[in-house]
């Protein structure tokens, strides 16, 4: 509306300053070199408006004349531009397709329509490493490394590689670049991490753990066990060179940021235990019994509670479990402590209640070969012994530390898994099994390592979809 207005006004003017020129047209008068020249006012300024329109119009056609070499030029080279780009596209598609051909073609045509190596280099590489040509792949690589932008990138094609070779040592090398390149990068930060694990750098492990907790890489949680776990191998190693001061320290660190955390709880007890600090050793394990029962406390306990015979410690059990007295290992550690001390009842009692806690009704085989142990010892009978060693024989394997990432199941505990190399991956609970159908072949490979240390079990093949059930 205001716009309107205004136009209105302009134009009433343009017409009354023309009007008023007609009626009134004036008088204008110019001597020059001896010449005079009489006119109006009004033809006058129709000269002046003449002249400048014409000079407007000269000027436009000087410039179109001077700026249309620059402008064809912009034009040739926004085209070439344009078909590098599609080039790159198309090499970025037949990467993803797996097409190394295509993808090497397009990428050396991309390179020659655009000035821009380093947005070629890339796809140049993965074709490479699609061919199986390494050698080449890396010299891309090392090209993107040489320009600020694409220095990351090359950086992680290049630890790609060597992470893909086995070479540890080059590969946490090249990630701790990637990292100082970008910091707040879950993918490098995690990579650093592993390879500072692998190559049994713990105490760096730790600090970069303490830094992805600040950059909220990781949660507390999660950083917290691990740094729990860190300081526990930290101090297995100052044990293993004599630093008894220093193993303490760390498996105190260990303890209080990881109050569950059963391989550290236990050696820092049989620490105290060795120390004198008994009392000490024996209130740390009965506080991580109530939170999470493990067999492998028992034996601690009984020695800092001090006791050697086999009625005493039935009562030191007995101390340990009433926090937790119902849990499945509660039941087991007094059916042992009674069996070993012959109360019969007792350990039936417990034994029947074990039974009674597991839902599923499958009784673990350690309850099994304790029943046959009290049938054989109490009512020297036998065949129940032997029916009862026949259910363990049938039972699912006993709980022990269980790799959560390749299955890999250990008797001892350890910072990292010896089949896959996850850290702190292993978790105590019952290996998987499965039962095979009626009629159906189960296929087990089981892999026993000689020292007892390591057994791999592979699931057996679904051999649903063999007996025509899938």
């Amino acid at each position: 509306m205001i716009r309107a207005l205004v136009f209105f006004l302009i134009v009433g003017a343009a017409i009354w300053g023309a009007l008023s020129l007609v009626d009134d047209p004036g008088a204008a008068s110019f001597e020059w070199a001896g010449y005079r020249i009489d006119t109006s006012f009004a033809f006058l300024l129709g000269v002046v408006a003449l002249i400048a329109v014409l000079s407007a119009l000269l000027y436009r056609f000087w410039l179109f004349l001077v700026r249309t070499p620059g402008k064809i030029q912009w034009a040739w080279r926004a085209k070439r531009r344009q078909r590098g780009y599609q080039a790159l596209t198309r090499g970025m598609v037949a990467v993803a397709a797996g097409d190394a051909v295509e993808a090497e073609r397009q990428a050396k045509r991309a390179d020659g329509l655009l000035d821009e190596p380093p947005l070629t280099l890339l796809v140049s590489a993965q074709a490479a490493q699609m061919k199986g040509d390494e050698k080449a792949a890396s010299g891309f690589f090392e090209a993107m490394m040489k320009s600020p932008e694409t220095e990351f990138l090359g950086l992680r094609g290049l630890l790609t590689q060597a992470m893909k070779r086995g070479d540890k040592v080059e590969a946490l090398g090249l990630a701790r670049r990637a990292y100082r390149l970008q910091p707040k990068s879950t993918w490098v930060a995690s990579h650093m991490f592993d390879l500072q694990i692998q190559n049994g750098q713990w105490l760096d492990a730790r600090v970069t753990c303490k830094d992805l907790e600040r950059r909220k890489l990781v949660d507390g949680a999660e950083a917290k066990r691990r740094k729990a776990v860190l300081s526990y191998q930290l101090g297995l190693e100052a044990k293993a060179s004599s630093d008894a001061d220093g193993a303490l320290g760390h498996y105190r660190d260990a303890g209080k940021l990881a109050p569950t955390f059963i391989p550290a709880v236990r050696s820092l007890a049989e620490h105290w235990i060795a120390t004198g600090k008994s009392s000490k050793a024996a209130k740390m394990i009965v506080e991580t019994w109530a939170l999470a029962p493990h067999p492998a406390l028992l034996e601690p306990y009984w020695q800092a509670s001090g006791a050697t015979a086999a009625l005493d410690r039935v009562k030191a059990t007995e101390k340990l479990i009433k926090h937790n007295p119902e849990h499945l290992e509660s039941l087991i550690a007094k059916a042992r402590a009674s069996l070993e001390a012959g109360l019969w009842g007792e350990a039936r009692q417990c034994l029947e209640n074990a039974s009674a806690a597991i839902s599923n009704g499958s009784l673990p085989g350690v309850v099994c070969r304790m029943m046959a142990e009290l049938e054989e010892s109490e009512n020297q009978d036998h065949t129940k012994a032997h029916e009862w060693l026949m259910r363990a024989s049938e039972a699912g394997a006993d709980a022990t530390w269980v790799c959560e990432h390749c299955g890999n199941a250990v008797a001892a505990w350890s910072v990292v898994c010896g089949k896959c190399e996850a850290f702190d991956s292993y978790a105590w609970h019952t290996p998987p099994s499965v039962i095979a159908l009626p009629g159906a072949v189960p296929e087990i490979l089981i892999e026993a390592s000689l020292d007892s240390e390591q057994q791999t079990i592979l699931p057996p093949r679904d051999t649903s979809r063999d007996a025509g059930l899938g």
